[in-house]
């Protein structure tokens, strides 16, 4: 007989399951899809902390599961016999002129106060040799916090991280114990009509996997592009958000201008061949902040959802909070990732 039950097997679902399971729970997981059948189940991958100024509750969140996430993974990956692709690499960023050095020199004063030690901001002259983007006035942000993940392989490390501990993941059953909705848009959804308000919705997003090896090298991030090299010999290259679709997984002519300003912005990149075109809609709270706690439809459930763009950054916190409230009943939610704020 399970403890905790949740409803759906993507990051959200996979970290509170593991977390609860860590603090002694058993565990079952339920999603027809299987883990990471979803937005999850991507290749992208970019875990990148927000600017480190006007600090809030959800930058402050989002710090701590960044910190917390290299012995998370690590545990994950030891537990599972399976790789996750995490490395705390860091990631490049060209600065534009003038105005946005004087304004990256403000932003690393402010790193050494917010980032307690931990990680750095750093504002450094180009090497144009090799591994890095153009930057129009010749400097370039170096962060330390940035890491990148494989999502896919994530997914399935935790799955089997998990299996490895006793806990169940089925396609059909019935739920038992406490249960914890974590099915994304299917769940936005579903409050939204029985509420007759937004919740929240999907967002396209598009990537691509090149044949490039450049295993330990920071990522880079240029006119709105993520270009991450993962640790199996791929780079990736994403993303596009796109609220109005016809298709939600077919790739078309956006995806290919993201390649195309990779290309541009990296060299190495030019004839590196594309070995997967991806697509699927993230769920979105109407926030633009995490949905945790309790169910709006069910007090007496959970909700994690919400992810969107952010959500592998915030797993190792999420799964940490979410089994703290529904095990022990502490609230460490922060008050602009409650559901209430998105409806």
């Amino acid at each position: 007989m399970a403890d905790i039950t949740v409803m759906g097997a993507g990051i959200f679902g996979l970290s509170v399951a593991w977390c609860c399971q860590s603090m002694g729970a058993r565990v079952r997981l339920i999603d027809p899809g299987g883990p990471g059948a979803g937005a999850s189940g991507g290749i992208v991958g970019a875990l990148a902390p927000h600017v480190p100024e006007q600090w809030n509750e959800k930058k402050a969140f989002q710090f701590e599961s960044l910190v917390m996430a290299e012995d998370f993974w690590a545990e994950v990956a030891a537990v599972s016999g399976m790789a996750p692709g995490y490395g705390r690499l860091g990631r490049l960023q060209p600065v534009a002129d003038a105005q946005q050095l004087a304004l990256a020199r403000a932003r690393a004063r402010s790193a050494a106060a917010l980032w307690q030690g931990k990680a750095q901001w750093q504002v450094l002259r180009v090497d144009s040799q090799g591994w890095a983007p153009a930057s129009p006035s010749g400097w370039l942000i170096h962060d330390t916090l940035t890491a990148r993940l494989h999502p896919r392989r994530a997914c399935a490390a935790l799955a089997a991280a998990i299996t490895a501990r006793g806990g169940e993941l089925l396609r059909e059953g019935e739920p038992q114990g406490r249960v914890i909705w974590a099915t994304g848009l299917h769940d936005l959804e579903r409050i939204s009509a029985r509420l007759s308000r937004p919740a929240g919705n999907g967002v396209k997003g598009q990537g691509a996997l090149l044949a490039h090896a450049a295993p330990d090298q920071p990522q880079i991030f240029t006119e709105g592009v993520h270009i991450i090299p993962h640790a199996d010999g791929t780079v990736a290259i994403g993303s596009t958000s796109e609220r109005v679709y016809d298709d939600a997984t077919a790739t078309d002519a956006q995806l290919d201008a993201v390649i195309e300003k990779a290309r541009v912005a990296l060299p190495v990149l030019r004839n590196a061949r594309v070995i997967e075109r991806w697509a699927a809609l993230r769920p979105r709270a109407r926030s633009r902040a995490p949905m945790l706690g309790a169910h709006p439809l069910a007090p007496e459930q959970f909700i994690a959802n919400g992810g969107f763009k952010i959500g592998f950054g915030m797993a190792p916190k999420v799964g940490q909070v979410m089994a703290e409230l529904v095990l022990n009943g502490h609230d460490g939610i922060p008050a602009d990732f409650r559901p209430e704020a998105s409806l």
